[in-house]
């Protein structure tokens, strides 16, 4: 069953889709028990630390792993990341090396959205764990990401606006974001998500 309380952000998966077409898709990674290690929100703009920075780098690099994504836009946050992955329907996609494969070796299928996240988190959690032993970060209790993810299926130019203006805007509206503890009151977009969710896809929801 779904709890609220324990998990509050709900994972979206539509029953027999396939996440390696081409689309834009909005994604949220949570730092486990949502600790504030990337950084901080000061007057309303993100602060990054060598750990945040770390994050940006890794995310800003990763479509050379993968030839078929695009980066929009993104935000690194003190405990969570958020970005818009643009998947295109090429067809060479042999001309760069897939999740370390030798160059010039075409991949056997087209990676999936799970596949790109799952690649960012493992990077970046190899790394992250390099900093906490030579540089003496924050350390991370068991995993530095929650298992799970949040994805939405953007399924018009006006609602990829919007979600960009979020994401653009997200430092400016962190007294209302659900990831920060201390947070006023519910951000208004959290409402139009939840209502668009429901409204064009009817999604199936699940929790892993």
């Amino acid at each position: 069953m779904y709890d609220p309380d324990q998990h509050h952000r709900r994972s979206i998966r539509l029953k027999g889709y396939d996440y390696s077409q081409s689309g834009a898709y909005f994604v949220t990674i949570c730092v486990q028990g949502l600790r504030f290690l990337f950084g901080n929100v000061v007057n309303g703009e993100m602060w990054l630390n060598d750990a945040g920075r770390m994050i940006q780098a890794t995310w800003e690099q990763l479509p050379q792993r993968f030839p078929t994504m695009e980066s929009d836009a993104f935000v690194v946050m003190p405990n969570h990341f958020h970005a818009i992955v643009v998947i295109d329907d090429i067809t060479d996609v042999g001309q760069l090396p897939l999740q370390g494969q030798p160059q010039g070796i075409a991949p056997t299928k087209k990676p999936t959205l799970g596949d790109i996240v799952g690649a960012f988190k493992s990077i970046t959690t190899v790394e992250y764990t390099r900093g906490v032993r030579q540089v003496h970060w924050l350390p991370f209790e068991g995993r530095l990401w929650q298992r799970n993810y949040y994805e939405h299926i953007v399924r018009s130019e006006k609602a990829l606006h919007h979600i960009r203006e979020y994401i653009e805007t997200n430092p400016a509206r962190w007294d209302f974001d659900r990831e920060n503890p201390n947070r006023k009151d519910v951000d208004e977009f959290e409402r139009w998500l939840e209502a668009y969710s429901t409204a064009r896809i009817g999604v199936h929801h699940e929790n892993q």
